[in-house]
């Protein structure tokens, strides 16, 4: 664990009665590293916040129009995150070292949460510790495997099919990291309506497969006509 994480972990533990707001923290954090930033330092100083913590930081970029093949890299991330949360021993997210120890320009970090931070600050207005229950490991699981499956139809490259779902964990995540469960009950919500939109719209693409391989004589016949 690197000094600067131990630090800001230091801090956040003794602020933990005041319940500092993920914006709060993440740009604490942004303003007291240096020049670079790993991905160690943010999940050090998450502590037992990081598993919604690194699902609201990796939803963010999945929250805009993507080009096709896109969610197969932004959409990783959340697929590893969820797993852990679901399957993992551990209470905080855990990170290969050569992932742990991954640094980024804290400038282009501080240039993202200048466009997302307004949104989280808005959002967090209403969110606050409440109706929370999930105190257990178990609980947390059961989340994870829900968020897992999120993170798969994320993951998928379906044309516009990655905003929802991430909107969806974003406010999990959120819920999760201010133990505020209407705000987590709510993100489940929106995920199991957009599963059911995403898996219907993937069942009736399936569906077409067929028809195209036998329409596809057709097409090339056309096609040799068209030119002949």
């Amino acid at each position: 664990m690197s000094e600067f994480g131990m630090e800001i972990g230091r801090e956040v533990g003794n602020t933990q009665e005041k319940a500092e707001k993920l914006s709060e923290l993440l740009r604490h954090l942004s303003e007291s590293a240096g020049e670079t930033i790993s991905l160690g330092e943010i999940a050090d100083a998450m502590a037992d916040r990081s598993f919604g913590a690194f699902l609201v930081v990796f939803c963010l970029p999945n929250l805009i129009p993507l080009p096709p093949g896109a969610t197969f890299i932004l959409g990783l991330p959340l697929v590893f995150i969820a797993f852990q949360m679901a399957f993992s021993r551990l209470d905080t997210i855990w990170l290969p070292k050569r992932l742990h120890s991954y640094s980024f320009n804290n400038k282009a970090f501080s240039a993202v949460l200048d466009k997302f931070v307004p949104y989280m600050e808005k959002a967090e207005r209403f969110i606050r510790p409440r109706f929370w229950s999930g105190n257990t490991r178990l609980y947390e699981r059961f989340i994870g495997a829900f968020a897992l499956i999120l993170a798969v139809v994320i993951f998928l490259p379906i044309p516009l099919g990655n905003m929802g779902p991430a909107y969806a964990l974003a406010l999990m995540g959120l819920g999760l990291t201010e133990r505020d469960g209407i705000t987590l009950g709510i993100g489940v919500l929106i995920g199991a309506i957009f599963s059911v939109i995403v898996g219907y719209v993937g069942y009736e693409i399936f569906k077409l497969i067929p028809y195209f391989f036998h329409q596809l004589p057709h097409y090339w016949d056309g096609f040799i006509n068209f030119f002949s």
